[in-house]
């Protein structure tokens, strides 16, 4: 586990933002792709469900800090 003085360094909120924006992105994309085959689908609820969850997932993600985990 990282020292409280590490994570207050350049280089661990750096790598920390970059974390944070890649499980962003990712999720994003797991909404989207559930999206489009939702349209696809003769039982679409399902999937946007789970677009909806990872829409919420990539909006909170950007309110969690390294104190969080």
């Amino acid at each position: 586990m990282a020292a409280t003085t590490d994570r207050n360094s350049a280089e661990f909120q750096l790598g920390w933002n970059a974390a944070l924006t890649a499980a962003r992105d990712w999720h994003e994309a797991k909404a989207r792709q559930a999206i489009v085959q939702s349209r696809r689908t003769r039982f679409p609820k399902n999937l946007e469900r789970e677009a909806e969850v990872h829409k919420n997932s990539a909006e909170m993600m950007m309110t969690l800090s390294p104190d969080d985990v």
